[in-house]
């Protein structure tokens, strides 16, 4: 990135803006898995989620055009797009459920919280002690990730991530009796079903399975946060939950959704739903539009038709076993395309990101510490971009090594 640039957005833009790695990309076109800099230097993405069937597909950019060139406006008008995607999406649900679209996975977890407190009568939240679910008042409230300056509500519990040696329903479990403590009435637990920000924890499938009944037995509901594990990533399933063996209240969705086209939505079993629906009235201007449901749409009918999720699978089974065999890491985690490399420190995480980024090879950290390489490309990343991943990483661990760290 030019200077004249850099300093021109630190002028311009508010300063809560945040850029990755110590040298900033400065980026100017994408295809597949791979990202162009505006000197012509391609780096290889491990990191954007949001685009599971790659930069710039030219099967979803053409329907965005398309329908741009129709028509483009909201949910109260008829529209057969929105009837077509919502059919299509709850058809990958192993249970019944109705669907309400948004712009941003933050939208569809606030809709959550409020549609839980309406139904249940409470207002306590529980949560991990690293996660993240959004930017609006009320997701940051349950976003400790966001860092120390964001307070959590006085409503809101906390609870270890699933590391290995802890009981995780214990945890909500005490956190439901602190709250029932202090006259708060339990309404929800939300967890991202892969808990990427607590440093990506994915097994033993099934131990979220006491945590769910520990909380609908205090009378409150269940939010699985798929904006990050879902459409396919984990690999032997299209949500993270199924891999639980688990049926949610309520699941939230966004990133990957629309391929980079900004589009979210919160799917309910009806009973959660009926009563909220009948009595509040929700409506989002951008939320649904025809647009963002085309790219939706199209975007399931790749990861289906082109069998992303398969890929992830394969892919990431045999990326997993290539990274566990560096000097340097602790533990590999993770499920299908969605990987966490565990390293000594954050420090060495960063780093390693940072010689990574010079190799052009794009990951970021993950972790309460920062400890833990993420790792989540684009799902149609192939064996031998995963070779070129797994190079980078051992070079960068070499590096940093050599240089007696």
């Amino acid at each position: 990135m030019t200077p004249p640039l850099l300093e021109r957005r630190q002028q311009l833009l508010s300063p809560s803006y945040r850029l990755f790695y110590d040298e900033p990309l400065h980026l100017a076109s994408g295809q597949g898995a791979w990202l162009t800099d505006v000197h012509g230097r391609r780096f290889l993405d491990a990191y954007n989620n949001v685009v599971p069937a790659g930069h710039c597909h030219p099967r979803i950019v053409s329907a965005i055009v398309a329908q741009t060139e129709r028509l483009n406006t909201h949910t109260r008008y008829l529209h057969d797009t929105i009837v077509d995607y919502a059919d299509a999406l709850l058809a990958t649900f192993p249970f019944p459920a109705q669907a309400t679209f948004t712009c941003s996975g933050s939208e569809a977890n606030d809709l959550a919280i409020r549609i839980a407190r309406h139904v249940t009568g409470g207002d306590g939240l529980i949560i991990t002690k690293n996660a993240y679910h959004g930017v609006t008042s009320t997701t940051a409230e349950i976003s400790p990730s966001l860092g120390k300056s964001v307070n959590l509500g006085a409503h809101v519990r906390t609870v270890p991530a699933p590391a290995a040696g802890t009981d995780f329903a214990a945890g909500v479990s005490d956190a439901i009796a602190d709250l029932q403590r202090h006259g708060i009435r339990p309404a929800l637990l939300v967890v991202d079903t892969i808990f990427s920000s607590d440093g990506i924890f994915s097994d033993p499938a099934g131990f979220l399975v006491p945590a769910v009944k520990a909380i609908r037995e205090a009378g409150g509901l269940f939010l699985a946060d798929e904006v990050q594990p879902g459409f396919g990533r984990t690999g032997t399933h299209m949500w993270g939950f199924e891999r639980h063996g688990i049926e949610p209240d309520m699941v939230s969705m966004g990133k990957p959704m629309g391929n980079g086209y900004p589009v979210a939505g919160l799917v309910c079993q009806p009973d959660v739903i009926q009563n909220f629906g009948a009595s509040i009235r929700y409506f989002n201007t951008f939320g649904g539009n025809p647009v963002a449901m085309a790219a939706a749409l199209a975007t399931l009918r790749v990861i289906e038709d082109e069998n992303l999720m398969e890929n992830a699978h394969s892919v990431g089974t045999y990326l997993r076993t290539q990274l566990a065999r560096h000097h340097g890491v602790e533990a590999v985690r993770g499920a299908g395309l969605f990987i966490g490399v565990e390293l000594a420190d954050g420090a060495i995480a960063s780093r390693v990101v940072n010689e990574m980024r010079a190799r052009g090879v794009l990951i970021s950290s993950s972790g309460p510490t920062g400890n833990v390489l993420k790792i989540r490309p684009p799902l149609i990343f192939s064996h031998e971009q995963a070779d070129i991943l797994n190079d980078a990483v051992g070079a960068a661990l070499d590096v940093i090594q050599t240089n007696g760290d």
